[in-house]
């Protein structure tokens, strides 16, 4: 993409309304565009972050063997009221009546829709398990929108939901989302921590947040300091056992959110007990029959009688996912992003739009990126060199090829890698080479 041609409005300076690091940045970069209280415009950039994102949570939950559908964002109250939860659930439902005085809301999750759409397609213990999911934008009517994605009212989810036809297969498909969440995030270059943590309206005995340590977090969280360790992730999943075994000794290191804090576990914890700020990026609850009990849920079991099916549920924030991103990958000229959610991997300059040399080497070298599957932003305005390098680093690209009339009478260009800083001479060929991984 020629930025000449582009959709990128940037800023110099953050808007006075933007207090944590993620929002002035995603506002700065263009990433999004406010457009009511908690609610955002996703620009073209930021869009190309926003659909990286949503592809890996998709491969993980394809992996871990759930099927994808998409549910729309409207739903009718009276399935809430099925469950019991329409009264219960609280402010920030949006609710709505439409032409004909029938009661709709603007879905915040989906466990009655989609315990209704198993409803009236389950017959028998062969139907079972099944994970659904899908990846939809919700909304929440939070009282004091703020700190940009991270805590806005419509915002990008995704929510699956299991139907087990026992408690033990419902804990293990508990744990194969258990997993499939920790490789997500390992992917996006996050260490997220699993917490346990309060079932608030969804209900449910068994509960885990998955925690982004950040200073700007917004809960305190409490934790063991070999969290602070990669964790290897090498199990496998089909194997109940195994995964069980896996799962319980990543969580024999205590990990709680302030509202399931544990004394007892933090003295035994004693000098190796840490304390932080956290972001939500995820969270996943185990209610058994709440919902397929309350609305009529049935199949018949392998001896001929009716078993109401076990439930979970599982949500991943994927637009909060780009914030928590960004406050944990940043320096003072901007966003650093991890080469698997970066919009363009590449960002080609060319120093001197006005020389003829300058410009047939960029487009040479773009075309040739481009050919070889690179995404490439090319920056071919007619912009002095300050400017361009100061969009580069502020947009957050891995990789940054210079090419100015200097290095072409050498024969060079420069790469830069934004994470590190480090740059180096070499031709075009080896450039494109090391970018295109080849």
């Amino acid at each position: 993409m020629r930025l000449s041609r582009y959709f990128l409005p940037v800023m110099k300076e953050s808007p006075a309304e933007a207090q944590i690091v993620s929002h002035k940045l995603m506002l700065r970069a263009g990433l999004v565009r406010q457009q009511a209280a908690g609610i955002y415009a996703w620009l073209p950039l930021g869009t190309r972050v926003l659909h990286k994102i949503a592809q890996i949570v998709r491969e993980e939950q394809d992996r871990a063997g759930a099927i994808e559908l998409l549910m729309p964002t409207l739903q009718s109250a009276d399935l809430w009221r099925e469950s019991g939860r329409y009264d219960a659930y609280g402010p920030e439902m949006l609710r709505i009546t439409d032409r004909h005085d029938r009661e709709i809301l603007y879905g915040p999750t989906n466990e009655e829709m989609i315990t209704a759409i198993f409803r009236d397609a389950a017959r028998s213990y062969r139907d079972l398990p099944r994970t659904l999911y899908h990846i939809q934008w919700k909304f929440r009517d939070e009282v004091r929108p703020r700190f940009g994605v991270m805590r806005g009212r419509e915002f990008l989810m995704k929510d699956a939901y299991s139907f087990d036809l026992d408690e033990q297969g419902a804990r293990h498909s508990y744990n194969r989302m258990f997993v499939a969440y920790l490789r997500t995030y390992a992917r996006m270059g996050l260490r997220a921590i699993p917490m346990q943590a309060d079932t608030g309206p969804i209900g449910g005995d068994l509960s885990h947040e998955f925690i982004v340590l950040a200073p700007t977090g917004e809960s305190e969280v409490f934790y063991h300091k070999a969290w602070e360790q990669d964790r290897s992730l090498d199990v496998d999943a089909d194997d109940a056992a195994a995964l069980q075994a896996f799962v319980g000794g990543l969580t024999a290191d205590y990990a709680a959110t302030d509202e399931k804090r544990d004394e007892g576990r933090e003295r035994e914890a004693g000098e190796a007990l840490r304390t932080s700020r956290g972001i939500e990026v995820g969270h996943i609850f185990y209610f058994g029959t709440k919902y397929s009990a309350a609305m009529g849920l049935k199949v018949q079991g392998p001896d001929g009688s009716d078993v109401v099916p076990q439930m979970g549920s599982y949500g991943i924030g994927v637009s909060r996912l780009m914030g928590a991103i960004i406050e944990a990958s940043h320096d003072d000229k901007g966003i650093i992003w991890p080469e698997a959610v970066a919009p363009f991997k590449v960002g080609l300059i060319n120093m001197r739009a006005d020389d003829a040399a300058c410009a047939a080497a960029a487009d040479d070298l773009y075309q040739k990126l481009s050919d070889a599957g690179v995404e490439v932003l090319y920056d071919d305005r007619d912009e002095r060199g300050g400017a361009k390098f100061a969009t580069m680093d502020l947009i957050g690209l891995p990789w940054q090829i210079v090419i100015g009339p200097k290095g072409l009478a050498n024969g060079v260009v420069e790469l830069k890698r934004r994470a590190t800083g480090e740059r180096e001479e070499l031709s075009a060929e080896a450039a494109l080479a090391k970018v295109a991984g080849r």
